[in-house]
């Protein structure tokens, strides 16, 4: 943040020195006057002239004062500049980057688009924020276009200490050296100093999956949630058959456990994997809309090979504005809608629970209205309706295979995933577990505590730190409970165990990357990451 620049003491100094002159002055043009009289016109200009003045110097030091004690803007979307960077081989990274900068600038971000190999240390240290899109060619090699590159900067770490990255690694799961080039940026970057701005993504052959995720990075980061996606998710047909209040009388936003149930295939995917949701609009207010645009709903359209009412179609699209919309055909409607964008969350059980557990904080718009996806899981959608739902496999935040210790770190709804990976752990036997979880308030925000609660009874969770930042007088954040366990956490590092973070990227993210760097060191917490021993699913 900028220093807030304070006027210099010799500045009070002169004006102390400049009053007392002034009253010396006055003083010396009354002292032959023994008694009271009017002053004259002449004086009396004067002295108004001086007062005028004195009043408006005093109301300008007071405006600057108010103005040095307001907070400093953050830099916002349409201010902020950021690069991406890009080096391709076969084309398809430019593409993705270039698909990139677009739909920041839809956002209203400002973007600058610069292949890899011309960027220099010094463009580099300037820039506060770059996506880096990158693709690896041969057995792990930088494509062509990036050489000058890795000869003039990769060689070394640089100093990049106030860079914050994020970046989309290109490859094929068939090389051995699996997106190598994207991996050795990142150990590099990380190296230089430089911080994650979010976790990076791979992907496999293009894989449209992984891109999705890119995009939800992109939406979370530029601040747009109805960032439309590059290519819609292959949904499969789910029944919402619970939904239940965890925190009734909480001071933040209500959170829900939902379970669903496959209408289509089986139940089956990994602790630590994600699901894609396809939202609707609320049934109210497509009818609203409709109204207001003077169309009726139940006329069918036929369109990609799929025949809908068109309060359908309009139920899971965005909408252009009524007055738009007026003369068209409702087939030309249709034709010129864009499918709503998914939203990701993480799943908090496993197969043999039954059903696809997930915990949804419900949001809310600065208009009071809910947000988009939680909207429809916690509020719209009915006991019993079909939901869109695609499982998204996330290798990154699997449990390891082995039996080793775990630290578990999260806050919020990211006990979802820990919640998951504890369950597939126990299922196998294996009970050396350190759940660390931060919430408000231990009355009302404690998600799942009796389930926890027993896991500890019965010797499933070694240790359990809970964090509650509503509860007593001060403040505590599950990183500061990590940082209070400090010898306990370099022991259990020291045992073999692996850290898994799940929950906000704002705040507890950093906050315990933060603390792992202060408590562990900066080279073992790099080794950890290249071990796969520091995992994270953070949004």
């Amino acid at each position: 943040m900028l220093a807030r620049v304070e006027r210099p003491a010799w500045g009070n100094v002169l004006l102390c020195a400049l009053l007392a002159m002034l009253l010396l002055g006055l003083g010396l043009w009354h002292a032959s006057e023994g008694e009271s009289y009017h002053p004259g016109g002449t004086r009396a200009w004067v002295a108004a002239g001086v007062a005028g003045t004195w009043l408006a110097f005093t109301a300008w030091v007071a405006m600057r004062r108010a103005a040095a004690r307001r907070p400093l803007a953050v830099a916002g979307a349409a201010g902020e500049q950021v690069l991406v960077a890009f080096a391709s081989q076969t084309g398809s990274a430019a593409q993705l980057a270039a698909q990139t900068a677009a739909s920041l600038q839809q956002a209203g971000m400002r973007t600058q688009l610069i292949e890899l190999g011309t960027l220099t240390h010094a463009a580099l240290a300037s820039c506060r924020r770059v996506l880096f899109v990158v693709s690896t060619t041969g057995e792990g090699d930088a494509p062509d276009s990036a050489a000058a590159f890795v000869t003039r900067l990769m060689s070394s770490p640089q100093a990049l200490p106030a860079l914050q990255y994020g970046l989309l690694a290109l490859g094929d799961r068939d090389y051995e050296h699996f997106c190598g080039f994207g991996r050795q940026l990142e150990q590099w970057l990380q190296l230089s100093g430089a911080t994650p701005w979010f976790d990076a993504v791979e992907v496999d052959n293009g894989d449209p999956a992984a891109l999705r995720h890119w995009q939800h990075h992109l939406s979370l980061v530029s601040g747009a949630a109805d960032m439309p996606d590059w290519e819609r998710p292959d949904y499969q047909r789910w029944r919402l058959v619970e939904r239940r209040l965890l925190n009734p009388h909480s001071k933040g936003g209500a959170c829900f456990h939902l379970a669903l149930q496959p209408l289509d295939g089986d139940l089956s995917w990994q602790a630590g994997d994600l699901v894609e949701i396809g939202p609707q609009h609320a049934p109210a207010m497509v009818e609203r809309w409709l109204a207001t645009a003077g169309l009726e709903g139940d006329r069918i359209v036929a369109q990609q090979g799929r025949a809908l009412a068109l309060r359908e179609w309009l139920a899971t699209s965005q909408w252009p504005t009524p007055g738009a919309a007026r003369g068209l055909t409702p087939n030309k409607l249709v034709e010129a809608l864009t499918p709503l964008p998914h939203r990701e969350y993480s799943i908090a059980s496993v197969p043999g629970d039954g059903s696809l557990h997930l915990l949804v904080r419900r949001m809310q718009r600065e208009d009071g209205s809910l947000g988009l996806g939680s909207g429809w899981l916690t509020e719209h959608a009915a006991i019993g309706e079909t939901i869109a739902l695609r499982i998204r496999a996330n290798p990154g935040f699997h449990a390891p295979p082995a039996e080793v210790p775990l630290i578990l770190v999260g806050n919020g709804t990211g006990l979802a995933g820990l919640r998951a990976l504890l369950k597939a752990r126990i299922g196998n036997g294996y009970s050396r577990h350190w759940l660390l979880f931060g919430e408000r308030q231990s009355a009302c925000d404690f998600y799942h505590r009796d389930e926890i609660l027993a896991w500890q009874q019965q010797g499933h969770i070694e240790r359990l730190d809970l964090a509650w930042s509503r509860d007593g007088a001060g403040t505590i954040y599950v990183q500061d409970r990590l940082r209070e366990a400090a010898t306990a956490l370099q022991a259990w590092v020291a045992d073999g165990a692996a850290i898994y973070i799940c929950g906000s990227l704002e705040g507890m993210a950093p906050g315990v990357d933060a603390v792992l760097r202060e408590v562990l060191g900066e080279a073992l917490v790099a080794e950890l990451r290249e071990q796969g021993r520091y995992r994270r699913d953070v949004y």
